[in-house]
């Protein structure tokens, strides 16, 4: 707690801050009419053209009489929006190193805080894994206080709140709960309130899937998505609007959007730029693709280990030669390269990319099977196993349909046509039992039925 005494004030920071200690905790000492002050700002945080304004302010025009009480202080003598005061130095320390300026004035048992931050960010451009043909072209950044306003530039209703919350006893991120207090599950809100007040962790170590990971914790075995991540301020809004609780973390380009069904992942914002007829025709493409890419590669094997129950329009699919390596291992093989050519690609440079396509292209292709690795059957399903996943934009789901692929193939290939089966259920019971935080299923509006609301995330229907 301070007090009046400015000295003891003083060291009393610094030894909290560890000023001394880091080239970038400044401090500056000034004289306001007469009276020592002093204030502690991080360098690179600090809007420099509004201080400098604020200082020429407090050097011409404060007099002796603004000196009666911190607050009245603050309400006569300091031209700008943002301040409070407080005694509490581990809240100053706090506010310090997220940016906010702490003025130090003698005589004052308070310190005022100046919100005249300013975080170091990138252009506000349209993501470049959540794309649209048509709508807007913004995206998030890394700014919490940017990316709600992004929200609310889209919603201008009262009823819109947004609620701060601090987590990590290390880090103090910065998370904002975004709802409309008329349309939120309240239950679910409650829910989400007490286990945020509950995490007690150190840090955000990976920032959003940390958050995630505190507030489900358990069926970690569950690869599915709990949460729907979106770089898209209108995918948010969207959400907020139907009730949805938007969660924003400090330094994430994304929203985690909750509670989430396998339809509300499947779906994009494409789906609703479009007419209704075009929007439903891109929706159910993707739900078809979505379910081709988890099922052809199975398929097929089992087409092949069992020649005599495939009908003779579909004989085409069959292998005339024997390979040199079985077709299981083939694909189980460039299920793997097929990833090790992605991370290639994320840690390549931008000038050798497009080398490396090329040679990943060549390497799985007319390569690879003249060399007698792999067959040209293969490497056409895996192929359209690839595009397959780009037709949505979950990375997360992605990985899971991959899981759910690679399970169906083993146990295809040891227990044949009983391994498919057994595979499928295990596949459906992994969605089935993949629960939201608001307890509902993730198979809602299916299961439990709701005809209306199904109808709805079948087929796009006119924007209300």
């Amino acid at each position: 707690m301070l007090t009046k005494d400015h000295t003891k004030n003083l060291e009393k920071i610094k030894k909290a801050l560890r000023s001394d200690k880091s080239f970038d905790l400044v401090q500056r000492n000034i004289i306001i009419k007469g009276r020592k002050a002093s204030i502690f700002f991080v360098d690179g945080f600090l809007k420099d053209d509004i201080t400098e304004k604020i200082l020429e302010y407090f050097y011409k025009n404060v007099t002796e009489e603004n000196f009666k009480t911190p607050e009245y202080f603050s309400y006569t003598s300091i031209p700008y929006v943002e301040v409070t005061t407080t005694d509490d130095t581990e809240k100053i320390c706090t506010d310090v190193l997220s940016g906010i300026t702490a003025l130090i004035i003698e005589g004052f048992e308070k310190a005022l805080l100046l919100d005249t931050r300013t975080y170091p960010q990138r252009e506000n451009a349209e993501p470049d894994n959540d794309k649209v043909l048509r709508g807007s072209h913004d995206g998030f950044v890394e700014t919490l206080i940017l990316n709600t306003a992004l929200i609310r530039r889209r919603i201008r209703d009262t009823s819109l709140t947004v609620q701060a919350y601090q987590i990590g006893t290390e880090t103090k991120t910065d998370i904002a709960l975004v709802y409309m207090e008329n349309k939120v599950d309240k239950k679910l809100l409650k829910r989400l309130q007490k286990r945020l007040g509950e995490i007690n962790i150190p840090s955000l170590v990976m920032n959003q899937q940390t958050l995630i990971e505190a507030i489900y914790k358990r069926v970690w075995f569950n690869p599915f998505p709990k949460v729907k991540h979106t770089e898209r301020p209108d995918t948010a809004a969207a959400s907020v609007l139907e009730g949805n609780i938007v969660i924003l973390v400090d330094n994430a380009p994304s929203a985690l959007i909750m509670p989430t069904s396998i339809f509300d992942v499947l779906e994009e914002a494409d789906d609703y730029y479009f007419s209704p007829i075009v929007g439903s025709y891109l929706r159910l493409a993707r739900y078809f693709i979505t379910l081709v890419s988890v099922l052809i590669t199975p398929l097929w094997l089992l087409a092949l280990q069992n020649p005599d129950y495939v009908p003779d329009i579909f004989r085409f699919v069959l292998l005339d030669t024997a390979q040199n390596v079985p077709v299981f291992y083939q694909l189980l093989l460039m299920e793997i390269a097929i990833d090790g050519l992605r991370l290639a690609a994320l840690n390549t440079p931008n000038s050798l990319t497009t080398p490396l396509g090329i040679i990943g292209g060549i390497a799985l292709s007319e390569f690879s099977v003249e060399s007698g690795w792999f067959c040209i059957e293969s490497i056409l399903y895996m192929a359209l196993v690839t595009v397959a996943n780009y037709t949505q934009p979950n990375y997360e789901l992605g990985y899971s349909l991959k899981f759910c692929r690679v399970l169906m193939l083993i146990l295809t290939y040891i227990f044949n046509l009983y391994g498919f089966i057994i595979a499928s259920v295990i596949n459906i019971l992994l969605v089935c039992f993949n629960r939201t935080l608001s307890g509902k299923s993730y198979l809602y509006p299916l299961i439990p039925f709701n005809g209306k609301e199904f109808l709805r995330k079948i087929i796009r229907i006119h924007n209300r």
